[in-house]
């Protein structure tokens, strides 16, 4: 098991498979994972048409999303862009959706060349909605799978709506409809998207938690102290749905991205 020893400076770490990149503060941290993002995307780019990317919907995600709007060299018109969650009940353009919060921090800057998002309106429409809108993204995601995921890890160690109590590391579906934990949607509270725990829905669409790990790379962006006790769990805890991130520790291609305070709980 590798630890941090805070006696020294430590750049990379590594458990398992999962290789962790240490940073001194948020910018920082921010700064090297939209380099590492924008190479990823130039390789992948130089060796196909086309590159499907799927981007996660948060406040953590700023500055890196920021350095990769502003990085050269990267054809987005060959990229299809994707987002991970979203809320049941939201409409495509509404303020407070994910896809809209994407829309405004990159993909209006960059414009892909193709950007397919979940329609949270059409899933509230009647009892078959949630897993009608579910099976037409799913479909989407399916055909031809992702080649980087960009994401992040929540304060109960969820990746995109994924809780502990409905992540599956071997589900069959693709997305699927779920209830949203009291944990995140207070996290939604303090992430400023909500004015309040009874403004945030109840209900979400989320990419699961097979589809994320199927990516052939992962890209993992975590800063902040409200994250520390995930980040432990993820790098020292078992992998378990009681942390989902613990599961990146699987992934033959991931990299995690973190400052100081979120590697807080990683101790000697």
């Amino acid at each position: 098991m590798t630890v941090l020893d805070h006696a020294r400076p430590v750049t990379e770490l590594r458990h398992d498979r999962l290789v962790t990149e240490v940073h001194p503060d948020r910018a920082a941290m921010g700064k090297a994972a939209a380099e590492y993002a924008a190479r990823r995307l130039r390789d992948l780019l130089a060796e196909r048409d086309r590159v499907r990317v799927i981007f996660a919907a948060a406040a953590s995600q700023g500055e890196m999303l920021d350095g990769l709007a502003a990085a050269g060299g990267i054809d987005w018109s060959r990229v299809t862009a994707f987002h991970l969650d979203e809320y049941v009940g939201l409409s495509l353009g509404d303020e407070r959706s994910f896809g809209e919060w994407l829309e405004r921090r990159i993909w209006s800057r960059v414009h892909p060349g193709r950007v397919d998002k979940i329609d949270g309106g059409a899933a509230a429409d009647g009892p078959a909605g949630p897993d009608a809108e579910g099976n037409r993204y799913g479909a989407l995601l399916a055909d031809g799978g992702l080649d980087l995921a960009l994401i992040g890890i929540g304060e109960n160690g969820h990746l995109a709506f994924n809780d502990p109590h409905v992540a599956d590391f071997d589900d069959p579906r693709v997305v699927k409809p779920v209830e949203i934990d009291a944990t995140s949607r207070a996290q939604q509270v303090r992430d400023g998207a909500f004015p309040s725990l009874d403004a945030v829905p109840r209900l979400a669409l989320t990419v699961t938690m097979s589809a994320i790990l199927a990516s052939r790379a992962i890209s993992v962006v975590v800063p902040g102290p409200q994250k520390a006790a995930a980040v432990a769990a993820t790098l020292l805890g078992p992998i378990e749905t009681a942390c989902p991130a613990s599961a990146l520790r699987r992934h033959p291609d991931a990299r995690l991205f973190v400052d100081a305070d979120a590697i807080s709980g990683v101790t000697r």
